[in-house]
């Protein structure tokens, strides 16, 4: 009995159906095979988490929907991806597999690697399309940008009804809940809402009303949950792509042009600032495209000579905002609950990490990385390593915070919210309850070491130990020279003058470092 003949759309973190060209090209090709595999070691490695999963979950059920309103199934299966195809090739014939590239951690990267050498065994051919402005076997880093805004520029596919299709002989399959795949539930209670409807609804809500002060609200956790676009976890996940929200972008700058300059307020500005970040989105994945050991080993080599620790008891106290600092500890409890955060707290949490504590990057990241549900390795590892100080080209930004929770959050409304054990502390002691007395600890029944930890460390003298060692192996013979190879490589083209425009316009409009915050 002869199998039927089936093109394999193998979706893995691109869960939609617009602006696909896989499963585009699939469906011109001949019968065709949506399919999603759980694969388990992907979901039970160190940097998956049942929130990341919950949301994956909620996206793959709208999926299901939206290929059903096509005229075509979605499969679903757990377990290895390999072990799947094998089974797959039992029931069907496979014509070929469409897919986007993944760039992505190891464990991705592994599975891949084994899949691409079954796919060649068996003489089944595997064609792979590039994500938005990530270039695979880039050689040089030359002319990046005007490549990216080509490929941003290219027409959004919308794909047609399935004619004729011809339905599968096995079986859809369930979409497996965070217990049945990890063996752990998301204890998350106010995780953002997964699926295309949600990222979409959130795309219109920020271009239209939310985003007129993105570029002065973005820094303060206070203002930032509403004037930040919340768009990362759709596009890491691909509920969206990154092409659909820079062209809905374009759409609203051109829109803005065309009114009174009294109509504006500062949407341009905003929405400049907006189009900044998203340019980095990729520039930063295609650096672990393009050295895939950033995820484990320091950028510059230099940097292990820091000999920065794992302690297990700093980094408990830190990953369960238990550290005496009101600011810091308010931060990690809002990223515990809602599995996110603005860029700027992101930020401070890590420079506290790597610089306070003085804790390696990779144990500090990897506690993030499970609580992020927007977790990008390509931007987590390199911005883990940029905030810590070890890519050598750029300049270490030690955060003091005690000052960012005086800028930040003036009046403690934050704090009190997320710390109650403060919550009766007058505004003098909200940022630095260490200097009560003891008297005044009891009269505000806040005993330190009792009812909140006295701060794990003295954070001026923290801050010029991490200074100095900084600053010593940068001086070292080679550093240099190391320093400006990373930079050729994995460094961005664009002109000291447009950088130094860039940074004058965004200069006193909230956080002016150029990097990934949407």
């Amino acid at each position: 009995m002869r199998l039927p003949k089936y093109h394999i759309a193998w979706f893995r973190r691109d869960l939609r159906t617009v602006d696909h060209e896989p499963l585009a090209r699939a469906m011109i090709s001949g019968d065709c095979l949506p399919l999603y595999i759980a694969d388990t070691s992907i979901w039970t490695a160190d940097d998956a988490s049942p929130n990341q999963w919950d949301f994956v979950r909620e996206c793959l059920h709208e999926l299901r929907q939206q290929l059903a309103a096509l005229g075509l199934p979605l499969i679903v299966r757990q377990g290895l991806s390999l072990g799947v195809f094998e089974q797959l090739r039992r029931d069907i014939e496979i014509e070929a597999i469409y897919s986007y590239r993944e760039t992505s951690n190891c464990v991705t990267r592994q599975r891949d690697k084994s899949i691409d050498a079954w796919l060649v065994s068996k003489g089944i051919p595997w064609h792979r399309f590039q994500v938005g402005g990530v270039i695979p076997h880039l050689q040089s880093r030359d002319g990046w940008s005007r490549r990216w805004e080509k490929e941003m520029q290219h027409r959004v596919i919308n794909p047609h009804v399935a004619e004729g299709y011809d339905t599968p002989p096995i079986s859809t399959g369930s979409i497996p809940t965070s217990r049945q795949l990890m063996k752990a539930a998301s204890g998350m209670k106010a995780r953002q809402e997964g699926g295309r409807i949600a990222g979409i609804n959130l795309l219109e809500s920020f271009l239209g009303k939310r985003g007129g002060r993105y570029h002065k609200e973005i820094s303060s956790p206070l203002s930032a949950e509403k004037s930040c676009s919340r768009l990362s976890a759709h596009l890491t996940h691909g509920s969206l792509s990154i092409r659909e929200v820079v062209q809905s972008l374009r759409h609203r700058q051109a829109q803005m042009r065309t009114m009174p300059k009294s109509n504006r307020g500062t949407w341009l500005s905003a929405l400049r600032a907006f189009d900044a970040r998203l340019h980095w989105h990729c520039h930063f994945i295609q650096k672990l495209e393009d050295e895939p050991n950033f995820e484990f080993e320091n950028v510059h080599s230099s940097s292990s000579n820091l000999g920065r620790n794992r302690n297990k008891n700093s980094l408990d106290h830190w990953a369960n905002g238990e550290t005496g600092f009101p600011f810091v500890d308010a931060c990690m409890r809002f990223l515990k609950t809602n599995g996110w955060i603005n860029f700027r707290m992101r930020a401070m949490l890590t420079s506290f990490a790597s610089y306070h504590l003085w804790l390696d990057w990779r144990a500090s990241g990897l506690v993030l990385a499970k609580l992020f549900t927007d977790y990008e390795p390509g931007i987590h590892w390199n911005q883990m390593q940029m905030q810590s100080g070890t890519t050598g080209i750029n300049v270490p930004r030690i955060y003091n915070p005690v000052k960012q929770s005086y800028d930040q959050d003036p009046n403690g409304v934050f704090i009190r919210y997320w710390v109650p054990e403060l919550a009766n502390l007058p505004t003098i002691y909200i940022h630095e309850p260490w200097l009560m007395s003891e008297q005044t600890q009891h009269s505000f029944n806040c005993l330190l070491d009792e009812h909140y930890p006295l701060r794990i460390v003295d954070h001026i003298d923290a801050a010029k130990r991490a200074r100095t060692a900084i600053q010593k192996i940068r001086r070292e013979d080679g550093f240099k020279q190391v320093a400006n190879e990373i930079v050729k490589k994995h460094g961005s083209r664009k002109k000291v003058r447009h950088q130094e425009q860039t940074k004058k316009k965004l200069k006193n409009e909230g956080d002016n470092q150029l990097t990934f915050n949407l």
